[in-house]
């Protein structure tokens, strides 16, 4: 009895290996996301002998089973026995940590940092501490790689003696994470220690270095004071902004916002304007382009007392000529922000200098520019006032709405909803409406069907109140029309609506001209009526579709028309 009790004890361990060595990954896979089951299942002394030294032997494996135990091992406190014992979980991340698989080691450090948390200061020199230097001395960039991770965790809990250990193995490896461990120094070792290691990474010849040097810019510049940053940061920074590699300079402009917090208003005011000024006129598209994505958070990060002055002489000028830059993803990132100036600069400026620039983008052959344009409307009209803005950008808009290029006017139909939401129904009403009922009759078919969705959306934004007083009676009219491809379309219409608009609707306005085109002398009408009323069947209430639906159907279902038959019995058969 008691050997049987000891084989299932074993039972677990033993899958375990079984399934961790199958040719099957997902097997392998499932196994280590059920480790804590399998933990569990054996108890914390055992997971302590048995479990974690097997998997600290076994680690060879495809990238994702890795992973998935690197993750796993970050929540294995207590299934080890508490923080008393948490130090066993050191070597199989430590193996993670030196893995080739870069997400693999991410994810083991990940789960190194957190698990460090629960050491304690005795634990953390006796077990973590060496694990970090023996990381920090190996033979593989992996494993030193990983170690960068490391040293900010554990250096602000250890002696002094082991933190001047940690700093010149620090100063050895002169890792590219400089800013994570630099928030835990003392400020004196900042200055002795890493700003020059931070100046030589900075003007190394890996431009893979250098633009990691950027991104420690704006962590040691908070931590240093203001009147220290002109010596110690500006001179790298300045030197990245102008970088021969346009990876760096890319850098730069993408970590703009945040190194202008970092330096204050003053330099930012000096130094920062001139260099935003000359990455906005970048050679390269991709820097232009972050620089634009830039533009209202700069600007809006000024100091309040020089920033209209600053904008209108140092920034508008950059913007006007990136509105007609050659690269698309340039314009597009401008469009996104360029709307937000308004509400800095204010109405008369917005009048005289902005808006010229909204109106080149709205007729942009770009369909992104003018999709950002729009989006943003509201921006501008909170600043200008709805009349303004449909005296100036509005005309714009209608041009488009009829231009004689098919691919225009169907890229304005999909931006309506967004612009009825954007000006509200009165306005749309006044301005807008009749551009949309003009597309349901328009001589390409893409444009109808596009229209017909425009009025579903519009009539979910507005509600089935403004649809049945706006749109139905004019949509209902077209089923009058000699064009029997309009008549069609009044079908369609009614199809979309229908569910929006909800039964009552449906039922006493919708379903009696449906009925009556029933007679249309043109087959393909007739068939479309009886898609129509397969349709709307479930919106219809039920006495309507017994008494009124059905007997159109079956008067339809024997057509001499095989089309028109075809359809009314697949509605028949489907109701």
């Amino acid at each position: 009895m008691a050997g049987a009790e000891g084989e299932d004890s074993l039972y677990p361990i033993a899958v375990l290996i079984d399934e961790l060595r199958n040719e099957d990954v997902q097997l392998r896979l499932n196994s280590i996301k059920k480790l804590s089951t399998i933990a569990l299942a054996l108890g914390v002394e055992r997971t302590r002998t048995e479990l974690l030294p097997f998997l600290t032997d076994t680690i060879y494996d495809e990238d994702e089973v890795l992973l998935a135990l690197a993750e796993q091992l970050g929540n294995f406190t207590m299934l080890v026995g508490g923080p008393e014992y948490v130090h066993c979980l050191l070597p199989p991340l430590e193996s993670l940590a030196t893995v080739e698989e870069t997400v693999v080691r991410d994810k083991a450090v990940e789960s190194l940092r957190k698990i460090s948390q629960e050491h304690s200061p005795v634990d953390l020199e006796v077990h973590f501490e060496p694990l970090v230097k023996r990381l920090a001395s190996g033979d593989w960039f992996t494993s030193r790689t990983s170690a960068c991770g490391l040293f900010s965790v554990c250096y602000p809990r250890v002696s002094s003696t082991v933190k001047a250990e940690i700093r010149q193995h620090f100063r050895t490896l002169c890792s590219d994470d400089t800013p994570m461990f630099a928030k835990v120094l003392e400020l004196d070792y900042v200055k002795s220690d890493i700003i020059p290691l931070f100046t030589a990474l900075a003007s190394d010849e890996q431009d893979s270095v250098r633009l990691l040097a950027v991104e420690a810019c704006v962590s040691i510049a908070t931590l240093l004071p203001q009147e220290d940053l002109e010596t110690l940061v500006m001179p790298t920074l300045r030197q990245a902004a102008e970088d021969k590699s346009w990876r760096v300079r890319y850098m730069v402009a993408d970590k703009f916002s945040e190194l202008q917090k970092a330096v204050g208003p003053e330099i930012t005011k000096n130094d920062l304007v001139p260099a935003f000024q000359n990455l906005l006129k970048d050679c390269e598209a991709e820097v232009r382009a972050a620089a634009a994505n830039k533009v209202k958070e700069f600007c809006e990060n000024l100091p309040e007392d020089s920033r209209e002055n600053i904008i209108m002489t140092h920034v508008l000028p950059c913007v006007k000529e990136l509105v007609s830059d050659t690269n698309q993803h340039v314009k597009s990132a401008l469009a996104s922000v360029i709307m937000g100036l308004s509400t800095i600069l204010g109405k008369d400026n917005t009048v005289e200098h902005l808006l010229p620039l909204f109106l080149a983008q709205l007729k942009d052959e770009c369909p992104e520019v003018r999709l950002n344009i729009i989006s943003n409307l509201d921006c501008v009209n909170e600043v200008i006032g709805i009349r303004q803005l449909s005296q100036s950008l509005l005309p714009a808009i209608v041009e488009l709405a009829e231009d004689a290029k098919w691919r225009v006017r169907l890229a304005i139909i999909e931006y309506m909803p967004l612009l009825a939401g954007q000006l509200g129904v009165e306005f749309f009403d006044e301005k807008l409406n009749s551009l949309c009922m003009a597309w349901l009759v328009d001589h390409v078919y893409a444009i109808r069907e596009a229209a017909t969705c425009n009025l579903m959306k519009l009539v979910e934004k507005f509600g089935a109140e403004w649809a049945q007083n706006t749109i139905v009676p004019k949509v209902l009219g077209m089923a009058n029309d000699p064009n029997y491809l309009h008549r069609m379309t009044t079908l369609f219409c009614i199809n979309a609506l229908s569910e929006a608009c909800g039964q009552e609707i449906t039922t006493k306005h919708m379903l009696p001209v449906v009925l009556k085109m029933s007679n249309d002398q043109v087959a393909n009408v007739r068939f479309n009526v009886a898609k129509s009323l397969q349709k709307i069947g479930p919106v219809i209430d039920s006495n309507a579709l017994q008494t009124e639906v059905k007997p159109v159907l079956e008067k339809l279902a024997t057509d001499q028309d095989m089309d028109v038959k075809y359809f009314a019995q697949e509605a028949i058969s489907g109701m």
